[in-house]
């Protein structure tokens, strides 16, 4: 058994089109590969682990290196970050969450309005950069919240921090999640705060909050809080899983600093799982395109990844992975149904060896459960013993 597993989440880094990507609009779609070819960005501390090894990656494969890879299909209906944080974690959704691709429909918006007391802007899908643009300065002159959707399952509210204050906008949207269930039950509600006087300039901060429906069922941080076993999300975790099976959470916002908290959480002594989501690669990237700034943040965090290996103990075990694919030279803004790489290390591995193709994100779960000698595997197949 490893004393301690760390679970990083690089937010969209999918791996490669999954077969029925086509039912979704993302036939072709490769998150990995399309950068790699356009960027060609040099990431020789994953590669060792074997990205490069993985199905269908154009990576470098070093001579010299140790770790475990493979890939992962998602066996959830959908390609949102609930879905696939859930189904890491055990839960495989048969029924995708609710879509809004003609913006939400009256009995949504009549309600929230009435419980917010005044009326909004916007009420359709939209990119969430080009819509402080399009009408950030008719909010500042109103006051009207914006909501708007995407191609996920989510209803997002941006406001001006002037005007509405970070603790006013959650407010806000806990009485949006309250009237969003049922047949309306969106995946995340979103608080999108931003700060600036005039189009071009307007930026979000570092304040945003997701507030997500519970888990509809049982997770391995549920069935690992009840045994006494440590869990502890940084980044958005606590948001995805309301905080469920949660012992605690260190909310740091963007790359650098969900690094920076890692490595100050690894320096505890702890038996358990640290959960940790690296959200630019989707926010600051997949969803805008930008292809190199993709490739620099992938630089950046793989320079970063010897400092942690080096805050490894011989009794601890890495797992890399994502939640779906965000392609940024794929068609639109949102994300792809892709594959997800899987990469395995402990400084007891001695060379390289393969997972495979996995049928389901869940069977990390059922590794992890296994692990700390659990009994629940989550309808998944453990792979603890090729580690």
């Amino acid at each position: 058994m490893k004393k301690r597993v760390i679970l990083i989440v690089l937010d969209s880094v999918g791996a490669g089109a999954l077969p029925d990507a086509a039912a979704y609009g993302d036939a072709g779609s490769n998150t990995l590969g399309h950068i790699y070819e356009q960027e060609c960005p040099s990431l020789p501390h994953m590669e060792a682990m074997g990205l490069g090894c993985i199905d269908g990656m154009g990576y470098a494969v070093p001579t010299e290196g140790a770790g475990v890879y493979g890939r992962s299909m998602e066996a959830s209906a959908g390609k949102d970050t609930t879905t696939g944080h859930w189904e890491l974690m055990g839960i495989r959704l048969e029924k995708p969450f609710p879509l809004y691709p003609e913006g939400f429909p009256p009995e949504v918006m009549d309600a929230f309005e009435a419980a917010i007391g005044t009326k909004t802007l916007c009420n359709r899908p939209a990119s969430g950069t080009a819509v402080l643009d399009e009408l950030g300065e008719e909010h500042i002159r109103t006051g009207y919240p914006i909501v708007y959707t995407s191609g996920d399952s989510v209803f997002q509210i941006a406001c001006h921090e002037e005007l509405y204050p970070p603790k006013k906008l959650y407010e806000m949207c806990e009485k949006a999640r309250a009237i969003l269930t049922g047949e309306h039950a969106v995946g995340r509600v979103i608080a999108r705060p931003f700060v600036g006087k005039e189009k071009g300039h307007f930026t979000r901060t570092g304040n945003r909050r997701d507030f997500s429906l519970e888990p509809v069922s049982r997770t391995l941080l549920d069935a690992m809080s009840e045994k006494g076993l440590f869990t502890m999300g940084i980044g958005k975790i606590e948001d995805i899983f309301c905080m469920r099976g949660l012992a605690k959470s260190d909310h740091a916002a963007g790359n650098p600093a969900c690094i920076d908290a890692t490595l100050k959480a690894m320096q505890e002594d702890f038996t358990g799982l640290l959960f940790v989501n690296l959200v630019d690669f989707d926010s600051a990237y997949g969803h805008r395109r930008d292809v190199k700034g993709y490739a620099d943040a992938l630089r950046y965090f793989d320079a970063r990844l010897p400092e942690i290996v080096s805050a490894m103990g011989e009794e601890d075990l890495l797992i890399l992975t994502a939640d779906h694919g965000c392609d940024p030279a794929h068609t639109g803004t949102d994300h792809t149904r892709e594959y997800i790489p899987i990469l395995c290390y402990a400084k007891t591995m001695q060379g390289r060896a393969s997972l495979g193709t996995r049928t389901t994100y869940a069977d990390i779960a059922a590794t992890i459960a296994e692990n700390f000698g659990l009994e629940e595997r989550f309808g998944a197949q453990s792979f603890l013993d090729r580690l």
